[in-house]
């Protein structure tokens, strides 16, 4: 029996004013760390999010994973939830979205070990993500992987029509 792989996150906004004179909001997130997403840029972010078990419920998930993964505390606000989507490895994965500001230069990433190069038997660690941005709607759409962009698409729904949509 499989068991489903559960992940939890936050995505941080401010509100701006879109090209078209309506509110929007910038986003804040990561590019992924390690080899693997070194040279990539387009569908190499994320949000910060990170697995949780059975045990733990996914808010508290998502608190833990947004410290390990900017080493910052989550800064004040209320939590906007924006569902949950399915990625590609069949993963789920559930997103609340914070207003609030907070510095990308001020983050101290978490870090994993992983053999690499592959088959060398060497470990070596990488940040969890290795940088972090504040984009544009369009710009995070293009930057994050596929399936996490459907919550940009939510929370601009939630800004400019002050709601969730029922998709969340």
């Amino acid at each position: 029996m499989s068991t489903v792989r559960r992940s939890a996150g936050l995505l941080l906004f401010r509100i701006v004013a879109g090209d078209d004179g309506l509110p929007d909001a910038e986003v804040l997130i990561g590019h992924m760390g390690g080899p693997f997403w070194a040279r990539r840029e387009t569908a190499a972010w994320s949000v910060p999010k990170g697995e949780y078990g059975p045990d733990e419920e996914p808010a508290a998930a998502a608190r833990r994973e947004f410290e390990e993964e900017f080493g910052l505390p989550v800064p004040d606000g209320a939590w906007v939830p924006l569902g949950e989507t399915r990625q590609s490895g069949g993963k789920t994965v559930s997103v609340w979205a914070v207003e609030a500001w907070l510095d990308p230069d001020r983050a101290v990433p978490g870090t994993f070990t992983m053999e690499w190069p592959r088959g060398s038997g060497e470990l070596r660690e990488f940040p969890e993500m290795d940088r972090f941005a504040w984009c544009t709607p369009d710009d995070a759409l293009t930057r994050l992987v596929a399936a996490q962009r459907v919550f940009v698409e939510r929370l601009r729904t939630y800004v400019r029509e002050g709601r969730v949509p029922s998709e969340a």
